[in-house]
């Protein structure tokens, strides 16, 4: 069942109150030091009726409802309504969302399908550090989404198709000894990539070769494709690897590769050259755009089909556009891709729209991201200078989280030790980048990831594990129903008040694509709880008082367990 939030049961009150009073109020309502909202808005609405803004403010407080909802209603300021809600209401909310399965979280995304585009690593190339926010953060929005009733579906849109292949199958041919050095499937194709590239680089007759070889890959040469095929697999077995290690919904299902829209590619080019969308310049087919030039002041087009006659991605990023609305009918898409393509993808939306393949009820939406930082504030490589592998990252995590784990829980060895010590490193790793705006770049600091106290993931952990064990030494007398008769502590109802706000939160996340946002809950939510915990003992209650605070107890160990899962981070039950 859906819960509405006391917030926005508030706000329609507000609303109703202030046209009662002859004023079209749109209301904000905020959390204040002075009440538990304060309504903005009658400034505003003040000045359009050119009245004085104190008198509309008492209008409203004089034309609230009495529902039981408000128990105090004062006019402050220039104009603000400062509201304290009456006990029986928080807590009567508290035991809505305590009997709801769902925590009064409702499905506002039902009937709306978006299709996700993240991850994206390139065939035969490890996945490295820049991977991980991609991977992270299109997977915290997938979960979200479909938690809030969206039909999702994701695309893992890799580069299996290019040049590159033609190069790397050569290369092959040319030496099929073993490669020396790094003998693991991924680490045996990343050496065979750095040698190819090197001839390929040096060695015109090989590039030539090479060239020819991609020409029978697009001929669907047997031997040629067998060995792509080869190559895509092993390639594939890895990405599955890191996903599972890193604990994301990606499957093989997902991944679409360029070479799936290769067929599509020369009718794209077509429709876009006989719509006029695209013209020939300089023998290649480009799209223009009249604000977007380069630093020369000439204008920076949109390379659909390049003068040899081949593509690239911004062919194959349109074809795929095309089809995720024509044939997965999607509501909305959404790329999660570094910043740094922000120009590529306006044109590509651009370009589409032009074209009718991008309907304006359709919204495409770069989800754009920053870098991860090392400790020099540059872009996080390895000593040598090279990228760090995110295997690499994901390793170094979850071993110095066994360290903290066994120096905290000394029994803990084995398997046992291993599990823990994965939930801990990876929820670590994935909670460090999930909050940060994902608009701005963050330095990978182990040390304070895996830290107890602060915003991280441990901390979250730890405090949803704190909350399981009040429950667990309840056991015997953990009556949990809630008495609305009875009188509230502060402390109280500023956790329920932090409670309600879960729902509220989860579609901000979605209107800006913005995972932190719930981090950021989360970790308010955890301080709120420690604070009622010290001020408001629990298993030492009595009456009414210890169902009350056992409720609250149960909210709270739920919704961060529901939270953290929405972020793809374990919730151990100990730590």
């Amino acid at each position: 069942m859906t819960v509405p939030s006391l917030a926005s049961s508030l706000s329609d009150s507000v609303a109703a109150a202030a046209r009662r009073g002859m004023a079209d109020l749109a209301p904000q309502l905020r959390r204040s030091a002075h009440a538990d909202f304060q309504a903005d808005g009658v400034l505003a609405a003040a000045r359009t009726l050119r009245r004085n803004p104190r008198q509309v403010a008492a209008e409203v407080v004089d034309h609230l409802p009495e529902d039981g909802l408000v128990a105090t209603a004062v006019v402050a300021g220039p104009g603000f309504v400062n509201i304290e809600l009456a006990d029986r209401a928080l807590l009567a909310q508290l035991a809505r969302r305590v009997g709801d399965d769902r925590l009064g979280v409702g499905t506002p995304e039902a009937g709306v399908t978006t299709v996700i585009d993240y991850s994206q690593p390139n065939i035969a190339k490890e996945m490295h550090v820049g991977h991980l926010r991609s991977t992270v953060i299109g997977d915290a929005l997938v979960r979200v989404l479909e938690h809030l009733g969206g039909t999702v579906v994701r695309r893992n849109h890799i580069g299996d198709w290019g040049t590159q292949f033609g190069m790397l199958i050569q290369y092959q041919v040319e030496h099929p000894e073993p490669v020396p050095g790094d003998t693991g499937t991924m680490g045996r194709l990343a050496t065979l990539y750095r040698l190819a590239r090197a001839q390929f680089d040096t060695d015109s007759a090989f590039a030539d070769r090479a060239r020819r070889r991609v020409v029978a890959l697009q001929a669907s040469d047997p031997s040629t494709v067998a060995a792509w095929q080869d190559i895509v697999d092993e390639s594939t077995r890895y990405f599955t690897d890191v996903y599972d290690r890193l604990g994301v919904r990606l499957t093989d299902a997902d991944t679409v590769g360029e070479s799936a829209y290769n067929a599509a590619l020369p009718a794209i080019a077509d429709e876009l050259e006989r719509g006029g969308v695209a013209v020939t310049s300089d023998g290649a087919l480009c799209v223009f755009f009249d604000d977007l030039r380069g630093p020369d002041g000439e204008p920076t087009p949109l390379i659909v089909r390049k003068r040899d006659g081949g593509f690239g991605y911004a062919a194959t990023d349109l074809a795929a556009l095309r089809q995720r609305v024509v044939e997965l009918h999607a509501d909305r898409l959404l790329y999660v891709v570094d910043a740094r393509q922000a120009r590529h993808f306006r044109m590509v939306f651009d370009t589409a729209r032009r074209a009718g393949w991008l309907p304006p009820t359709v919204p495409a939406v770069h989800v754009a991201f920053g870098t991860v930082l090392g400790p020099d504030g540059r872009p996080f490589k390895t000593r040598a200078g090279d990228t760090v592998r995110l295997v690499d990252l994901l390793t170094e995590a979850v071993d110095r989280a066994r360290e903290v784990v066994a120096a905290k829980n000394p029994g803990l060895t084995g398997a046992a030790l291993d599990e823990r010590a994965w939930q801990v490193g990876i929820g670590a790793v994935k909670y460090a980048d999930l909050a940060t705006n994902r608009t701005r770049d963050y330095v990978y600091d182990p040390e304070r990831m895996l830290a107890l106290a602060g915003n991280t993931g441990v901390y979250l952990q730890y405090a949803h594990a704190r909350v399981r064990s009040i429950l667990a030494r309840a056991a015997d007398g953990g009556d949990i129903t809630v008495d609305v008769t009875a009188t509230l502590e502060p402390a109280e109802k500023a956790l329920i008040l932090d409670l309600d706000a879960f729902a509220d939160t989860l579609v901000e996340v979605v209107a800006g694509h913005e995972p932190h946002r719930l981090c950021g809950y989360l970790y308010r939510l955890a301080q709120t709880f420690t604070t009622f915990y010290e001020h408001c003992p629990v298993l030492r209650a009595t009456g009414p008082r210890r169902g009350n605070r056992l409720a609250l107890c149960h909210l709270t160990g739920e919704t961060l367990r529901t939270g953290l899962h929405l972020l793809g981070i374990p919730t151990p039950d100990h730590l």
